[in-house]
């Protein structure tokens, strides 16, 4: 696959998959809720937000080569709105963020934050 682009699709899809099938099969084995604390919506919103800003930051790469590092940080601001916007108020509606709730978010967030940065440091190298 010489397209990073088409490389990094692929390599998301299948970590999230593989990470969300892991997470789910942890749920289970602990007796835990399997699709509580909006889990399915966090690997979702996580997906589709480091899909997008690499798509971005993939199309504008020759014409802001020197500011994609500021565009990917306002990318990562764009997360965390979200974040507050869509989940901490649930969250933290009984006083506490439990275990439960801050992994149905922090996994997915941090395995496509993983993925995202290691295929941008990747774009960025093969730059000229």
């Amino acid at each position: 696959m010489n397209n990073p682009l088409k490389r990094f699709i692929f390599i998301l899809t299948i970590s999230v998959a593989v990470i969300f099938g892991l997470h789910i099969l942890y749920l289970h084995f602990n007796n835990s809720p399997l699709f509580a604390h909006k889990i399915i919506p966090a690997y979702i919103m996580n997906y589709v937000l480091a899909l997008s800003v690499y798509t971005l930051l993939y199309s504008f790469r020759a014409k802001f080569k020197t500011q994609l590092g500021f565009l990917f940080m306002a990318g990562s601001f764009l997360k965390f709105i979200l974040f507050f916007i869509f989940f901490y108020s649930s969250y933290k509606a009984d006083g506490d963020i439990n275990t439960l709730e801050f992994s149905s978010f922090f996994i997915p967030y941090m395995i496509c934050l993983v993925v995202e940065t290691t295929s941008l440091v990747n774009l960025l190298n093969n730059l000229k």
